[in-house]
C-alpha cells in the first residue's frame, strides 16, 4: 500500500511504501534529517513532529518523555508510515547550510604559500596547432604530425604520447576540416601523456577542471580555468550520506545491512555533480568544458566515490582496496564532465590516513621544511602528522564525533543558531554567561568550538572539577541535576529557539574530554615515536572546518592540544582542497604529493600500549600531569 508523506515546512511530497520509516521517506524525498546513528534509534537527533497521520512506533534505546510523545514527536527512524503523513521537521534535526571552509577562509593561506612553490603546469591543458598537411616530399602520417606538434607545444620533446581509438577514428576529418587549425587535449596518465580530444580550430579558452575535497560531512568544489590556473568560483554542501550516518564506519555498516554500497557510490557523485553544475550555470559555463577532476578526502570516502569495497577497512587488519589509485575516466563513475575527462584520485597512507592529509601535508609544505612542524586535522577521525623534509610520521585516531557537536545532548553542527563561543565571568557573586551564535538567532544549540569555550570557561571558573564533574558546593542558580547527572544551563527556555533550554551536562562533557583526550594523546605517542620533545616542533597546522574555529586558549586549557605559544599555530583552512588544486594545476604538485604518500610512516596507535597509557592521562582536565600544562590555571582545590 502507497501511503503520501509531505514534510514542513519545506513542502515537499513524496509516495513510499506503509513500513518504510519516516527516516527513509524524508531520503527519498531529499529532505535531509540528522541522524547520527544511521537509524539505530539511538541519539535522539531526528526527532520530527508528526501533524496528520499515523506512524508504528519500534522499540528505541533513545527515550522520549510523555509530553513530547502525545505531543506528537517521534523518532524519525522509529516511525514506520502507517497512513498518509504530514511531518515537521524543526530547525535542529534539519541539515541546514553552516560554516564549510569553501570561501576565502580556505584560500588564503594557500595564496600565501602553497601555489606559489609549483609554477603552472595542468594535469590536463589544451595546445592550438597549426599542423601543415602531408606532402610528396615529406609524406607523415596525420597521427605521427600531431604527436611532433603536440610534444613541441608542451615543451618536451621525449614524453610517451599516446591516443586512443576514437581518436584516430577522428583524426583525419578534424585536421582538415580547419586547414590544420587543431586543438588537442592533452592530459598526463601515469607514466605518458594522452592526446584525449582533438578538435578542429582554437577552443583553447574551453578547458576547465574541478579540485572536490570529499569530506565525511561536507563536500568542497573548487572550479579551475586550466588554461590561465586562475580559480574561477567555488562551491559546498553538506554531503548526503550524513542522513544514513554521522561517521563513515557507521555508514560502511549501514551499506552492508542494507545492501546499499551502489546507493552510497550515487549519492557522493550526484552531490559533486549537483555542485559542479551549480558553478557552471553561475559562471554561464557548459560541464562538458571540464577535463579534469582532482579529488582528495578520506579513504573511506574514496571508496565510496569509486564504488570500491570499504568492508575491510572497519575489520582487521584494516586494510583498504587501494590506497594509490591510477587516473581513470571520470565518466567511468558518473561525473557529469565532459566524456572523456580524467578523474585523478590523489594517493592516501592507510586505512585511515587518507588523500585529505597528502594534500594538507603538501599544501602547508611540510615536505620542504627543514624546522619540524606538526599538522593536526580535527574531526570524528583525528590525524596527526610531525616531520619535515628528512621525514613524516602520521597516525590517526578516532576522535569521535563530539568535535562537530554529535554526542552532545545539545549539541549540532556549526549552523546558523549553534553557540560558537562562550564566555563566563563572575560579579557580584553571580555567574554571568554570554554567548556568540553562528546567524544571531536563537541558540539552538552548541557546536564543537562552543564547546571547547564552555568547558574550558566552566572549569577556569571553578564550575566544573577537573574530573569533568561539576562542583555541586558551588553557589550557581545555572547548575541543574536530572537524573541524578549534573548540567550547566547555557540558555534558558526563554533565551534559547523551540523553548527548550540548552543543558551541557556531566556525560556531553565526558564525551568531549575523551575525545580531547584521543588528539593529545596521538600528539605525544608520534613525538615519543620520533624521539623528540615537544620543543622540538617549531610550527602546529590546525586544519579542517572545526580546527579553523577554535579558540587556541580553550584547546589549551582542555588539554586538546599542548601547552605552546600562540605564535606558533598556523591556521591552515581546508588544506585537503588547497592540495588538490595545488595538484590540478601542477604536474609537479601532484607528484609532490605521491612522493608524500610514499615518504610516510603509518604508525597504527592501536598497536602501541602507551597510547592507552597516555590517553588515560589526559581523561583529565587539562591533563594529569599538570606540569604539561604550565599556562592553565588550575582552580584553587583542584
Amino acid at each position: 500500500m502507497k501511503c503520501k508523506v509531505r514534510f514542513e515546512p519545506v513542502g515537499v511530497e513524496v509516495e513510499v511504501e506503509r513500513g518504510e520509516s519516516v527516516l527513509e521517506a524524508a531520503q527519498k524525498a531529499g529532505v535531509y534529517i540528522n541522524s547520527v546513528c544511521g537509524g539505530e534509534g539511538v541519539c535522539g537527533k531526528c526527532r520530527v513532529r508528526i501533524a496528520k497521520g499515523k506512524v508504528d512506533i519500534l522499540p528505541a534505546a533513545y527515550e522520549m518523555s510523555e509530553e513530547e510523545k502525545e505531543a506528537g514527536w517521534v523518532l524519525a527512524c522509529r516511525a514506520e508510515v502507517a497512513t498518509d503523513l504530514v511531518v515537521e521537521v524543526p530547525e535542529e534535526a534539519a541539515l541546514r547550510g553552516g560554516r564549510i571552509l569553501v570561501g576565502e577562509e580556505a584560500v588564503r593561506f594557500a595564496r600565501s604559500s602553497a601555489e606559489k612553490r609549483f609554477s603552472f603546469d595542468p594535469l590536463v591543458r589544451k595546445v592550438h596547432l597549426e599542423i601543415e598537411d602531408a606532402t610528396v616530399e615529406s609524406p607523415i602520417a596525420d597521427y605521427e604530425r600531431l604527436r611532433t606538434a603536440v610534444r613541441r607545444a608542451l615543451n618536451r620533446p621525449d614524453i610517451p604520447l599516446q591516443a586512443g581509438y576514437r581518436i584516430l577514428r577522428k583524426l583525419g576529418p578534424v585536421m582538415r576540416q580547419k586547414n590544420g587549425s587543431v586543438t588537442a587535449t592533452v592530459g598526463m596518465r601515469l607514466n605518458t601523456w594522452e592526446i584525449m580530444d582533438v578538435e578542429p580550430g582554437d577552443t583553447t579558452e574551453h578547458c576547465l577542471g574541478v579540485a572536490v575535497d570529499i569530506g565525511t560531512t561536507t563536500i568542497v568544489v573548487h572550479l579551475v580555468d586550466l588554461q590561465s590556473g586562475r580559480m574561477l568560483d567555488m562551491n559546498a554542501k553538506y554531503n548526503s550520506q550524513m542522513a544514513y550516518g554521522e561517521d563513515y564506519i557507521s555508514r560502511i555498516i549501514y551499506a552492508e545491512q542494507k545492501n546499499a554500497f551502489d546507493k552510497m557510490q550515487r549519492l557522493v557523485v550526484s552531490d559533486i555533480n549537483d555542485l559542479v553544475e551549480s558553478l557552471c550555470e553561475r559562471l554561464g559555463r557548459r560541464t562538458d568544458e571540464i577535463y579534469a577532476v582532482v579529488t582528495s578526502g578520506n579513504t573511506a570516502m574514496l571508496h565510496f566515490l569509486l564504488g570500491l569495497d570499504p568492508r575491510r577497512l572497519r575489520r582487521e587488519p584494516y586494510v583498504p582496496v587501494a590506497s594509490i589509485i591510477p587516473p581513470l575516466r571520470a565518466a567511468q563513475v558518473g561525473l557529469r564532465v565532459n566524456n572523456r575527462a580524467v578523474l585523478y584520485p590523489l594517493p592516501g597512507v592507510a586505512a585511515y590516513v587518507g588523500s585529505d592529509i597528502t594534500a594538507g601535508v603538501a599544501a602547508i609544505g611540510m615536505d620542504e621544511s627543514d624546522e619540524l612542524w606538526l599538522f593536526v586535522d580535527i574531526g570524528t577521525n583525528g590525524e596527526v602528522v610531525i616531520g619535515n623534509e628528512e621525514f613524516m610520521v602520521c597516525c590517526s585516531c578516532s576522535a569521535g564525533p563530539a568535535f562537530e557537536g554529535s554526542g552532545v545532548s545539545c549539541g549540532m553542527r556549526a549552523t546558523e543558531g549553534a553557540i560558537e563561543a562562550v564566555r563566563i565571568e563572575r560579579k557580584n557573586g553571580a555567574f554571568d554567561v554570554k554567548t556568540a551564535v553562528i546567524g544571531n538567532a536563537k541558540p539552538r544549540g552548541i557546536c564543537g568550538s562552543g564547546l571547547l569555550d564552555a568547558i574550558a570557561q566552566l572549569f577556569c571558573a571553578g564550575i566544573l572539577g577537573r574530573n569533568g564533574k561539576f562542583n555541586r558546593d558551588v553557589r550557581c542558580e545555572r547548575l541543574v541535576v536530572e537524573d541524578n547527572v549534573a548540567g550547566f544551563v547555557l540558555s534558558d527556555e526563554e533565551e534559547a529557539a523551540e523553548g527548550r533550554r540548552l543543558v551541557l551536562n556531566e556525560i556531553d562533557i565526558s564525551n568531549l574530554i575523551r575525545s580531547k583526550a584521543a588528539v593529545y594523546a596521538a600528539i605525544k605517542v608520534l613525538l615519543k615515536e620520533v624521539g623528540l620533545p615537544l620543543e622540538a616542533v617549531e610550527r602546529f597546522f590546525l586544519a579542517g572546518g572545526f580546527g579553523n574555529y577554535i579558540n587556541v586558549r580553550s584547546a589549551i586549557t582542555i588539554g586538546m592540544l599542548p601547552d605552546v605559544d600562540a605564535d606558533k599555530v598556523v591556521f591552515a583552512g581546508n588544506t585537503s582542497v588547497t592540495g588538490a588544486r595545488m595538484a590540478l594545476r601542477s604536474v609537479a604538485a601532484y607528484e609532490r604529493i605521491h612522493d608524500i604518500a610514499h615518504k610516510m610512516t603509518y604508525v597504527d596507535l592501536m598497536t602501541k600500549l602507551e597510547f592507552m597509557d597516555e590517553f588515560s592521562k589526559a581523561c583529565f582536565l587539562p591533563h594529569t600531569d599538570l606540569q604539561e600544562f604550565p599556562s592553565v590555571c588550575v582552580p584553587p582545590g583542584e
